[in-house]
């Protein structure tokens, strides 16, 4: 079961690959204690802005891979998006493990959704199960 958080953006953490604090990473701390609550504001996106390009950094040419994949894939497991890397072999080196590259793909995701909230809204909120 994942867990989902909600408020001005909304969505569920990846089962098994993101934990419920992953915004955390973008600068601000959630408050406990079973709910994680989060707020964002302009003065922020420096924070948001540089965990997002950390994110991408990390990510490499995988990301774009991963795009495609999930584009196809309406689920995954481990051993289909290795074998989707090994199809496309010649545009990556597949040198870090698959959990660590949904870690940060995972993560990159929530960072978008922040930012674009907090560029269209000026502020983001939102709590998270934990």
């Amino acid at each position: 079961m994942g867990k989902y958080f909600s408020g001005d953006i909304e969505g569920k953490f990846w089962f098994a690959v993101q934990s419920s604090n992953d915004a955390d990473f973008f600068g601000v701390e959630g408050e406990q204690p079973s709910e994680l609550y989060y707020y964002f504001d302009k003065e922020d996106l420096f924070k948001i802005n540089k965990g997002v390009k950390e994110c991408l950094k990390q990510l490499g040419k995988n990301k774009e891979i991963l795009d495609n994949f999930f584009k196809e894939n309406d689920s995954y497991n481990d051993e289909m998006i290795i074998k989707y890397f090994k199809e496309k072999e010649n545009k990556i080196i597949l040198d870090v493990k698959v959990r660590n590259l949904l870690e940060w793909y995972a993560r990159l995701e929530l960072g978008l959704k922040i930012k674009k909230c907090v560029e269209e809204q000026g502020h983001c909120s939102f709590t998270a199960e934990c």
